[in-house]
């Protein structure tokens, strides 16, 4: 998969954005201030940046100035507490690729990463554009679903549920782990939001899509 350096000084954002990362397949790298993250983007060791404006050092416009300025193509994600409107418009005339304000969903995130990763193409989806097993598909370009012949309409939390599944056939995953990846480190541990959306799933998908393995967590079992 790709290699993705993330440039972000609050340690528990840059672990939860690494792992979330790593269990989607990608190697990540860390670095905490600006001047060894555009040190580290400007070696040519890394497919994707996921850089924070508010950095020591070297704020994350300069770094993006800086690695513009000297050549580097590389796709740049901005990920950062500045939501303003004129902040939005400096990091993506400033170069960046994509823009995301904090709070923010790490599905999202993993979504809008995989376009950046993508080569510019058109026509159908590619085979890694495409999951399917037992009959349900999920096109991944198009966010569409469909079980069988049928199309079935997904939410966007319902489609990052079941994406997260489908990425792990018959593997056992925790409500932690979907918790994490599908909702994010904001939200409370303790809801049972998780089960609620597996529940529209299995309508969705089938009673016998979503398997619950009792005290460890759900697997896709189709």
């Amino acid at each position: 998969m790709a290699r993705i350096l993330i440039v972000e000084d609050e340690e528990r954002i840059a672990s939860f954005v690494a792992k979330g990362l790593r269990a989607d397949g990608h190697t990540t790298a860390v670095a905490a201030d600006g001047h060894v993250g555009l040190d580290r983007a400007l070696s040519g060791d890394f497919d994707l940046v996921v850089l924070d404006i508010g950095l020591p050092g070297l704020d994350g416009f300069s770094v993006l100035e800086q690695l513009r300025a000297q050549g580097s193509r590389v796709p740049v994600i901005v990920l950062t507490a500045r939501d303003s409107v004129g902040d939005t418009v400096s990091a993506l005339e400033g170069g960046a690729d994509d823009y995301m304000p904090k709070p923010f969903r790490f599905a999202e995130l993993l979504a809008r990463i995989r376009l950046r990763l993508r080569p510019a193409a058109g026509g159908a989806a590619s085979r890694d554009d495409v999951l399917e097993h037992g009959g349900v598909r999920l096109d991944l370009r198009t966010r569409r679903a469909a079980v069988g012949d049928r199309e079935v309409e997904l939410s966007a939390r319902e489609f990052a549920l079941a994406e997260m599944f489908m990425t792990n056939p018959g593997q056992v995953l925790s409500r932690e782990q979907l918790l994490d990846h599908v909702w994010g480190l904001d939200f409370d541990p303790g809801s049972n939001v998780v089960d609620v959306y597996v529940g529209y799933l299995r309508k969705k998908l089938g009673a016998d899509s979503i398997a619950t393995v009792r005290g460890m967590g759900y697997r896709f079992a189709r």
